[in-house]
């Protein structure tokens, strides 16, 4: 870590920046009847214009994004491809490398845009499970300010405050707050109350320097309940809307993201991008509400599961030097990079509690015992990582991208009966992506990464719950092409092989490496105006995951992988009628096949579609854009369940009707 922090103030405090402040960027832009290769361009999501987000309107592709609180795509922060990107790792802040313990609150995070296929070429460094690209809510150089109120109709309400204030010429501050007072699914409550800071300060032409801080503070009332079964089969439909206490089963806890990312333009053709990080989390007092060995008469016992004071706290970064060099209808751009990042966790120590006999129908009133915690276990971790990289595009005819890193990992976590387990890896990364341009209208790519991931940490229901797992090894082939249907409409397809170890829960109880997984899928994307009135972002992902576990004995491990979907399918549409203005109507139909709830295959939940419906009104008050947001999810409200691990499960949310205004200043 030291040579990260050495770097970057070298980078930021020796060199000169360039006399001038007006600088081509370093990535071309090719002419308007050329394929553009590189990835598409964050949704806008500015403070001042937060009654223009509108995620299916500012979506390039299906695959995944975020503007404000809309959220759209197949994919998401947890599911990508079938993997969770956000517990392997592969998480940036505008580009740059970012380890988080919690992600950037939307204070900070002005968007979200899921990388993989051609939208991760242009990316340098990318990973086998795909990105998680979070984009800054800088500050721009006008004052402007947005506020939101919303509620539900759980009884949910939610206040938040964004302001730009300008105090010099070289100096823009963004201010943000949030409220939110939360009756959630199972009538618990979540109280959180959050605030942030973000400048943007130009002390010198060509030299953008962002510092940044968030913190949340939140009280839990409850966490959520999870069943798990006796056996082997699905439980019975579960409750919804009721609190299965008991009123003791609370928490609270703290979380902070800090951090400063700087651009500087050298010169013309050099361009220095650095980040340094700190992502934090502390629990108070955290507990795990369990209904174990749950019967088809909706009787089972109830165990509780309570946490001393945990820690956990990640610093991260990334300097990246880019040469660009022009050749004619030629540009050729080379990286290098240092990235590193240091984490600290303290966890264990937990007490259980078993109380008893209980009705899945009838809340639990036990009272406070007291609790008998035990010594805790450590674990730090430290990885740094060099890399250069090479981007070349030739305008007609296509791009390549390659990449080489080599990485040092370092595990080391404190056993509470003393000793240390100790992990260390040392591997030569690469990637390398072929792009091409067909014709004026078709680009087809083809590419291969392999990565270091981390593998997160044991859930909750597991014997050795909250341990950090081992890093792992992956690998992802995929090839695919974007079709330009018209000038607006883009077809966006993939296919795709990645390969990781499994981990699951073994015969013990324990979650640990049990094979390997392979994960072969086709992806697909149609995103934009079919007419000036009607947008629709439209995708689907088909997938034939396998484990290969040699030597398990017959029947304990199937052949697909817990929370295996085959088929997700989702469409969104947004509708403005030319004869109301102001107005327009949108919907997003999911559609997904049945999962695969249990690690011998036996047990599976049964498809499901979700249809939301929504709607928006524009209009000026008191002179300033404003917006009201209606909309109802789970219309038809659908019941199922929500796995939550091998055999575990809670309920889905149920029709719920919710509302906002935004105003902007």
């Amino acid at each position: 870590m030291s040579a990260l922090l050495s770097s970057l103030a070298a980078a930021l405090l020796l060199a000169q920046p360039a006399p001038n402040d007006s600088v081509p960027p370093l990535r071309a832009t090719p002419p308007a009847d050329e394929p553009d290769l590189s990835p598409p361009a964050a949704p806008v999501a500015a403070t001042g214009s937060r009654s223009d987000e509108n995620a299916v309107r500012q979506s390039g592709d299906a695959f995944g994004s975020t503007v404000g609180r809309e959220v759209i795509g197949i994919y998401n922060q947890m599911n990508v491809r079938g993997f969770s990107p956000i517990a392997a790792g592969n998480v940036r802040i505008d580009g740059l490398y970012f380890d988080p313990v919690v992600p950037p609150s939307t204070r900070i995070s002005r968007t979200t845009t899921i990388r993989v296929g051609l939208s991760a070429l242009g990316s340098p460094f990318p990973a086998p499970t795909g990105l998680v690209d979070f984009g800054f809510r800088r500050p721009g150089d006008d004052a402007a300010a947005s506020l939101l109120l919303a509620a539900d109709a759980w009884g949910t309400l939610n206040a938040e405050v964004d302001a730009a204030l300008p105090a010099s010429e070289s100096l823009s501050l963004g201010l943000g707050a949030s409220l939110r007072l939360e009756n959630g699914l199972d009538q618990t409550r979540e109280d959180s109350l959050g605030g942030t800071l973000i400048a943007r300060s130009t002390p010198a032409p060509g030299l953008t320097l962002i510092p940044f801080v968030n913190v949340l503070r939140q009280t839990l009332d409850d966490h959520r309940l999870t069943f798990q079964t006796a056996s082997e089969f699905l439980p019975p439909l579960l409750p919804r809307r009721q609190r299965f206490g008991p009123d003791w089963v609370a928490g609270q806890g703290l979380d902070i993201n800090t951090g400063l990312a700087a651009d500087w333009q050298i010169a013309p053709q050099w361009q220095l991008r650095a980040g340094l990080f700190r992502s934090s989390r502390v629990r108070d007092r955290q507990m795990t509400n369990l209904v174990r060995n749950l019967q088809p008469d909706r009787t089972g016992t109830q165990r509780v599961i309570a946490d001393p004071r945990l820690n956990f706290a990640a610093v991260s970064g990334e300097v990246r030097l880019t040469r660009q060099i022009d050749e004619g209808p030629r540009r050729h751009q080379i990286h290098l990079a240092v990235r590193g990042r240091s984490g600290d966790r303290r966890f264990g120590g937990s007490d259980t509690l078993e109380l008893g006999p209980v009705q899945i129908d009838t809340p639990s009133r036990v009272p406070e015992p007291a609790f008998r915690f035990t010594a805790q276990q450590f674990d730090d971790v430290k990885q740094i990582t060099g890399g250069i990289g090479y981007e070349g595009r030739w305008l007609g005819v296509g791009e390549l991208a390659a990449g080489l890193q080599w990485t040092d990992y370092k595990k080391r976590i404190d056993l509470p009966g003393g000793g240390v387990q100790a992990t260390d890896d040392r591997l030569l990364l690469y990637n390398i992506t072929v792009a091409a341009n067909i014709t004026p209208a078709l680009v087809v790519y083809a590419g291969t990464v392999n990565g270091l991931e981390e593998s997160g940490v044991a859930p909750g229901n597991a014997a050795n719950r909250n341990e950090a797992l081992p890093a792992i090894r992956t690998r992802q082939i995929d090839a695919g092409l974007r079709l330009a249907l018209t000038d607006q409409i883009k077809l966006v397809a993939g296919v795709f092989d990645i390969t990781k170890p499994y981990f699951n829960l073994d015969a013990n109880g324990r979650f640990d490496v049990l094979g390997d997984v392979s994960n072969r899928g086709i992806e697909a994307s149609v995103a934009g105006p079919l007419t000036p009135t009607l947008s629709v972002v439209a995708g689907g992902v088909w997938l034939w995951p396998k484990v290969t576990a040699p030597g398990a004995a017959p029947g304990l491990i199937g052949e697909r992988p817990v929370g295996a979907i085959s088929q997700r399918v989702e469409f969104s549409a947004d509708w403005r009628p030319p004869f109301a203005p102001g107005f327009s109507f949108d919907t997003r139909i999911a559609y997904r096949s049945s999962e695969t709830a249990t690690v011998s295959n036996s047990v599976a939940i049964p498809a499901r579609t979700i249809v939301d419906l929504g709607g928006r009104y524009r209009f000026k008050l008191a002179g300033n854009n404003a917006l009201l947001r209606v909309q109802v999810t789970n219309l038809f409200d659908v019941e199922g369940y929500d796995l939550r691990g091998a055999g575990a499960y809670g309920p889905i949310p149920g029709r719920l009707a919710q509302a906002y205004v935004t105003i902007d200043f």
